[in-house]
């Protein structure tokens, strides 16, 4: 799987630690979209880098961190065929796998431990879509008109 990774200086700290968790996992291609400090960034221009990766088939999956998470969600999904979804915990991670088919998972540095985070990029690399009802609904998803 190829996945790229971006944050703002919001979320780089932990976007770091995600990048070395991935690495010793050793399966998944990572590339870092930026930011490359903490110094004080605008997160639509890393949020568009990783979004454009997953719309323009770079890349499989993206992750997106930023204070937050609320800024990258909403940037990431404004790209045609981002299914960015914001996840606070296991569950959430789960769901929007198997439900939704999300393909860029937003996490926020401010709202989540290391911990939790780790384990919630984990079950979202994990866990598989499951399709049939599922995919009638993002079929629907896609039918919908964007506004102007």
């Amino acid at each position: 799987m190829k996945l790229a990774i971006g944050a703002d200086h919001g979320g780089w700290e932990l976007k770091q630690y995600i990048i070395d968790l991935l690495k010793k996992n050793g399966v998944i291609e990572v590339s870092d979209y930026g930011t490359s400090g903490p110094n004080s960034v605008d997160y639509p221009d890393y949020g568009k880098k990783v979004a454009e990766a997953v719309s323009n088939g770079v890349v499989d999956r993206g992750i997106l961190i930023c204070g937050t998470g609320i800024g990258m969600s909403i940037v990431a999904n404004r790209f045609p065929k981002v299914r960015a979804a914001l996840c606070h915990d296991h569950f959430t991670a789960k769901m929007s796998r198997q439900h939704n088919d999300a393909n860029v998972l937003v996490m926020g540095e401010r709202v989540l431990g290391k911990g939790v985070a780790g384990e919630i990029v984990q079950t979202w690399i994990e866990t598989a879509f499951e399709g049939g009802r599922h995919q009638l609904r993002l079929d629907k998803i896609g039918q919908l008109v964007p506004q102007k």
